[in-house]
């Protein structure tokens, strides 16, 4: 008898609303410095354009979000249609996270005073790496943080808005749209802040763990986030113009800041504080109105460290969604093989240590937020294109005609906008054409050397597999010894059955599979057929079972909770006795996530009794014979029996190449 269990459905949408908020919310930070850098007195209009885009992008995704409820953006919508399509629009996600990297920690840099520099190479280097290593421990802390830096920003946000509230008159009498110049002109204007929609991929990535029905779900997490962030950008585009055209340097440059040329050096420095921090700048001068000039300094100061820990957060979500991307291609086979290699926290750590060394050379390469912007565009926008494409292509998605148009509609216009990036922004063009053309190449390559190979040898009936799926339906008896084995290796599994034996107990072997990934595809939660550790971990345990006559239950469960799973199966099934490894991670590692083994020992009830045990330490009582050739086949001695060395997660949680 085997049990299984997937990922239980715990986010609701308050829980999501402000998940999506650090994401799409963080654009702000250096959309509106860029949009009055652009456009300057026009700044509002051009926002009213993008709110309205928004709209539509945020009602596309209500759509979207219903028709994958398991969870899954671009690269699940296009792959149900074409294989080479979704790798196209996967890779250019990923070119967005990557940007997203490079441009989220460069502005926090410059919200915490660092000016442009060596020194801002330096840290950032320092932060992206930083953020690699919480990464590789699989920290859940980072998601808390998450939550509490967005409610922060929210607050911040607010009050801004509220002692920014006497400059709107002011701010709509300035504002003027140039009918002299071109469409062309004011198309190209258009895109520059296009990057105003990254973020809302997101939303779709979370389907898969919201609670039902994803449909009302995913309209309250996206809608309160949209008119947040659509109104405060209205606001503060209004009072931008009312709060930097009275700077006597600027109001002198009659044309936009991008486009100017006569800029005396005072002008010049004020241009780089729009362009780079435009937010500190607005709550400094609102502060500076409501609470005197040192309160709206202390209020500017504080705001900018708030933002940028904001930021610093969009960086950890990115490098979060680019290991989940590469995971996921490379499950997929369109990327190699190793980038699904796991370490003892359950995260790709070869796909993270790629994610963070592109983000480097990313910022060593170009630091400027307008030129990070024009190759962030092009990546957000192909992939949201592709998204709604998708969905308004797929005719076996339950989409109405009225709503399959306005898709269709917004899907084309989305493509101009891709389209005319690729015209005007030969850099972000060649960015990320180079790294599709990268991908699409080693997959052509891979089909190339594959070709003609012979198929693998399937694997044999009495594999591990077969050892856990071949035991019978056990009745279990109320009234026998029940023991529950959290940990795995030959040794453990030996000492186990043997107590098993010797007590004439029902022996359970408890594998819990924890992937601290996004949700890139729907029913992509690791399966025991796709799980050769956990296959090896049970299996060795029911082959000595068997061997030794003892009832066996084998368990299988995908959680993130591994001390709750751990804790509910042994009570639910009225275990008397639990027997765990004992932690291999360094100290830190414990200090950070904390150690499994004491938080189950301080949960337990009294009348269950914990029994640890290093994985390397022989089992000195009874051995039993089981058959040489599967004898062979058992995991060498290792950690315990899940997402941590205490219980058993391997360190490579993937298949190698055939």
């Amino acid at each position: 008898m085997l049990v299984t269990q997937s990922r239980p459905r715990t986010l609701k949408w308050f829980h999501a609303g402000p998940l999506l908020y650090g994401d799409w919310g963080t654009s702000r930070l250096y959309v509106l410095g860029l949009a009055f850098f652009y456009t300057s007195a026009e700044t509002p209009f051009y926002l009213l354009a993008i709110a309205l885009l928004m709209g539509a992008v945020a009602w596309a995704y209500t759509i979207v979000c219903r028709s994958f409820p398991d969870g899954g953006g671009v690269y699940t919508a296009a792959r149900q249609l074409s294989p080479t399509f979704a790798v196209i629009g996967a890779t250019l996600l990923l070119c967005g996270y990557l940007i997203t990297v490079a441009i989220s920690v460069v502005e926090a840099l410059h919200y915490f005073g660092v000016k442009d520099g060596p020194l801002l190479v330096l840290f950032a280097i320092l932060i992206i790496t930083f953020v690699g290593g919480v990464n590789w421990l699989g920290a859940k802390s980072a998601g808390t943080f998450a939550l509490i830096i967005a409610f922060a920003a929210l607050a911040i946000s607010g009050i801004m808005a509220l002692m920014s509230l006497p400059y709107l008159p002011e701010g709509f009498s300035k504002i003027h749209f140039d009918f002299d110049r071109s469409f062309w002109s004011h198309w190209t204007d258009f895109t520059h802040i296009v990057l105003a929609l990254a973020g809302v991929e997101a939303v779709a990535n979370m389907t898969g763990l919201m609670k039902q029905p994803v449909d009302r779900e995913a309209k309250r997490t996206i809608w309160p986030v949209f008119i947040e962030v659509v109104g405060l950008n209205m606001i503060f585009g209004v009072v931008m113009v009312a709060m930097f055209l009275t700077i006597p340097a600027i109001k002198e440059a009659a044309a936009p800041l991008a486009s100017a040329t006569d800029l005396t050096p005072e002008a010049a420095s004020i241009s780089n504080e729009i362009k780079n921090t435009a937010m500190e700048l607005i709550a400094r001068t609102a502060g500076e109105r409501a609470l005197g000039e040192m309160g709206g300094i202390i209020f500017g100061k504080t705001a900018a460290i708030v933002f940028g820990l904001l930021l610093l957060s969009a960086t950890n979500t990115a490098v979060m969604a680019m290991v989940s991307v590469l995971f996921a291609m490379a499950q997929d086979r369109e990327l190699p093989r190793p980038l699904t290699k796991l370490n003892y926290s359950g995260v790709p750590w070869i796909a993270l240590v790629v994610s963070v060394v592109l983000s480097i050379a990313i910022v060593l390469i170009e630091r400027r937020p307008e030129k990070l912007a024009e190759l962030y565009i092009i990546g957000v926008c192909g992939a949201i294109t592709s998204t709604v494409m998708s969905c308004a292509l797929n005719r076996k998605l339950d989409i109405g005609r009225k709503s399959r148009i306005a898709m269709w509609a917004l899907g084309l216009f989305l493509l101009a906008i891709t389209l005319t990036i690729v015209v005007t922004r030969p850099n972000a063009t060649i960015f990320a054409g180079g790294v599709v053309g990268a991908v699409l190449a080693f997959r052509a390559s891979r089909r190339f050397i594959t070709a003609g190979a012979p198929e693998p040898i399937p694997e044999p009936i009495q594999g591990w597999l077969g050892e856990v799926k071949e035991m019978a339906p056990l009745a279990i008896d109320p009234n026998k010894p029940k023991i529950m084995l959290a940990a795995r290796g030959r040794y453990q599994s030996e000492f186990a059955v043997d107590l098993a034996r010797r007590r004439k107990a029902t022996l359970f072997a408890i594998y819990v599979r924890t992937l601290r990934l996004m949700d890139i595809q729907p029913g992509k939660a690791p399966r025991i057929e796709d799980d050769p550790d956990a296959q090896k971990a049970l299996g060795t345990t029911a082959l000595i079972a068997k061997s030794a006559g003892v009832p066996f239950v084998p368990i299988y469960v995908t959680s993130a909770d591994i001390v709750g799973e751990i804790l509910d199966y042994t009570v639910t099934y009225g275990c008397d006795t639990l027997i765990m490894g004992k932690s291999r991670r360094s100290l830190f590692a414990r200090k950070l996530e904390g150690d499994v083994v004491v938080q189950v020992a301080e949960s337990l009830p009294d009348e269950v009794a914990l029994i640890t045990r290093s994985s390397t330490t022989p089992h000195l009582g009874k051995t039993f014979e089981v058959p040489t050739q599967q004898t062979e086949s058992t995991p060498e001695p290792g950690p315990s029996a899940q997402s941590g060395p205490e219980l058993g997660q391997s360190e490579n949680g993937s298949t190698e190449d055939d």
